[in-house]
C-alpha cells in the first residue's frame, strides 16, 4: 500500500503565497507522474498542476505563471508553489501520484486525503 500526506493548507489573504507539500511512503518501487488536483466548493475536481518523472510540467490555465510545481525524487515528495493567490483559488487541494509497488506490478493512482486552502481578507 501507499500512503499519502498533504499540508501546508492555510487560510490566506489575497495576493499572498503558499507552499503545499506531499509525501509519499510505503510499498513504492517507482513513481511515475505526480499531480495537484483541487476541488472548489461546489465544483467538480480539476487538474492545478502536474509533473512527470523527467521534470516536464503542465498547469491548469487559472493558475498559470502564478504556480510552480516541483518534485524530490530522493524524498518521495511534491511540491506546489502558489503566489498571487485570488479567492477563487479558494479549494481543497489534492495530491495524486502513480506508482508502481515492484518491478513487475502494473502503475496504480493513489490520492491524498486533501487540504484546505482558502484565500480571504
Amino acid at each position: 500500500q501507499v500512503q499519502l500526506v498533504e499540508s501546508g493548507g492555510d487560510l490566506v489573504q489575497p495576493g499572498g503565497s503558499l507552499s503545499l507539500s506531499c509525501v509519499a511512503s510505503g510499498s513504492i518501487y517507482s513513481i511515475h507522474d505526480m499531480s495537484w488536483y483541487r476541488e472548489p466548493p461546489g465544483k467538480q475536481r480539476e487538474l492545478v498542476a502536474g509533473i512527470t518523472s523527467s521534470g516536464r510540467t503542465k498547469f491548469g490555465d487559472s493558475v498559470k505563471g502564478r504556480f510552480t510545481i516541483y518534485r524530490d525524487n530522493a524524498k518521495n515528495m511534491l511540491l506546489l508553489q502558489m503566489n498571487s493567490l485570488k479567492p477563487e483559488d479558494t479549494a481543497l487541494y489534492y495530491c495524486k501520484v502513480l506508482v508502481a509497488t515492484s518491478y513487475e506490478s502494473p502503475v496504480f493512482q493513489y490520492w491524498g486525503q486533501g487540504t484546505q486552502v482558502t484565500v480571504s481578507s
